[in-house]
């Protein structure tokens, strides 16, 4: 939870008695490699801040092939949050691609913060935009050339790059896996 506790200081200041409010309103999720915190087609129940591991949000685009949107990893928030607040269906994956332990929030203890800690919705705003942002594709530009869509990525996640299947890198970046090997070789 302290890593939590850190996260939440960098976006303002609370004091013991609400951070204390805060970790007990959160529970520890642990799960392994390929299952998800949140799928297509289900209404997101969870915010999460990811404590070890790594996850990816990727879809299926209209051919049925599966794309690498974003990666998320340690010290960051989890959530369609978009989707969690509307409480509609999300159109988008959120798959661990490592085994994870997660700290999540339901809906209910999520907004019961809101009601009881004074400027909460500011931090928690600061935190959801932070969140948005690393979820939004900052990555590849398909007019780019695939091995500058590389050096980007590694650029963008350089913790990453051996922590994650090669199949989720080349999707990312828009090429086949091929393709991504004969980049890699070329750059080194």
């Amino acid at each position: 939870m302290e890593e939590l506790i850190q996260y939440i200081l960098q976006f303002g200041n609370l004091n013991k008695q609400q951070l204390d409010l805060i970790v007990s309103k959160g529970e520890t999720l642990e799960l392994k490699k390929d299952e998800y915190f949140s799928e297509a087609g289900k209404i997101p129940r969870q915010v999460g801040f990811v404590v070890e591991g790594v996850i990816r949000g990727c879809y299926y685009n209209n051919k049925g092939e599966e794309i690498t949107r974003c990666f998320i990893s340690e010290n960051s928030l989890v959530c369609d949050y978009v989707k969690f607040e509307a409480n509609a269906s999300s159109s988008e994956y959120l798959q661990c691609i490592t085994d994870c332990r997660l700290i999540v929030f339901s809906k209910k203890h999520w907004e019961e913060l809101s009601q009881i800690i004074v400027g909460w919705d500011n931090i928690k705003n600061k935190m959801v935009q932070l969140c948005m942002y690393q979820k939004s594709r900052k990555g590849p530009v398909i007019s780019q050339d695939a091995t500058t869509r590389y050096s980007e990525f590694i650029d963008n996640y350089p913790l990453l790059v051996n922590r994650i299947p090669l199949s989720h890198i080349a999707s990312y970046i828009g090429v086949t896996q091929q393709s991504l090997s004969r980049i890699r070789k070329n750059i080194k």
